[in-house]
């Protein structure tokens, strides 16, 4: 859980799909892949690299409310690069973390939001900060990574999940910037503080493409997860607040045998700007309609 799809699957069975209902394959015997299950991938590309990296916003919008009874993993950013660095990031139904900075007892929090990092090498939890209640994990069982999550009680509506370059520091010698997460509500105004990561360098680049996710994951209290019937719209990224120009966009849905393989249960369409992901009961799927092109409308100016 808690990564996009590059990272190793992890090894819990599973069985059930939709609220209060058991799962079934198109062919109703054929046993289902392991979760975690990536629904949708959403691939953007653009014509190059956003040199002087200050920001990255994404808005998403979520159009009923989902239980915590499901693992759901909504990631508007599901892939991003940053000096070469990896991280993802999004708003889960069931986060979870260390206790504190020294207790690796692992808990619970429920609703919440994540901002991870992976690196070369062991990254310890020095290489991230938070509000009181943030917490954190650093651990190499989905490659070397740092993560911070932060209860914070989403329901249905509009969000924006942003990041912020804030301060730089050196330490014997070595220069890093420290990037902030931020989930700002629509509805409210209000921007929630999730918490910081330091990455490598003072003047970063953000790579030529963006990805981002839907995921039903597992975790310990619920280790077989449904599949929550839900439509999640995700608009179109911003670097530096500018849409980056766009050379393509496309959408990988995963079968079982791949990598965070998922039965076919989530459909993408674009919708002028914007990704639309809708989620639901398990359909047959043509495997040659896996991967497909999106025909977007990049914006011509900020929302």
């Amino acid at each position: 859980m808690n990564r996009p799809s590059l990272a190793l699957p992890l090894a819990f069975a599973l069985l059930l799909l939709g609220p209060g209902h058991a799962a079934e394959s198109s062919a109703g015997s054929t046993p289902l892949p392991r979760q975690p299950w990536h629904l949708a991938d959403i691939w953007w590309t653009f014509d190059g690299p956003t040199a002087h990296f200050e920001s990255l916003d994404l808005d998403v919008t979520i159009d009923r409310d989902v239980p915590e009874s499901v693992n759901l993993y909504i990631a508007p950013c599901g892939l991003g690069e940053l000096g070469g660095v990896r991280f993802y990031g999004g708003l889960q139904t069931n986060i979870n973390g260390w206790r504190s900075r020294t207790d690796r007892t692992r808990v619970h929090l429920g609703r919440g939001g994540i901002f991870s990092r992976w690196g070369k090498g062991t990254l310890s939890v020095e290489q991230a900060r938070g509000a009181e209640d943030s917490h954190y994990e650093a651990a190499d069982y989905e490659g070397d990574f740092v993560s911070v999550r932060r209860p914070f009680a989403w329901t249905k509506g509009r969000y924006t999940w942003s990041l912020r370059a804030t301060d730089t520091q050196t330490i014997n010698g070595t220069s890093y910037t420290w990037v902030s997460c931020f989930i700002t509500s629509h509805a409210s105004g209000a921007a929630h503080f999730i918490g910081s990561l330091r990455f490598e360098g003072t003047d970063l680049t953000y790579w030529k493409q963006h990805a981002a996710f839907v995921e039903v994951y597992s975790t310990a209290p619920i280790r077989v997860s449904e599949i929550p019937e839900v439509k999640v719209t995700f608009g179109y990224p911003r670097v530096n607040g500018r849409p980056p120009p766009l050379k393509g966009a496309r959408v990988i849905h995963p079968g079982p045998g791949e990598q965070s393989g998922s039965p076919d249960c989530a459909t993408a369409v674009a919708a002028g700007s914007d990704v639309i992901v809708s989620v639901g009961k398990i359909f047959a799927r043509q495997a040659a309609d896996r991967r497909y092109a999106l025909k977007l409308q990049p914006p011509t100016a900020l929302p």
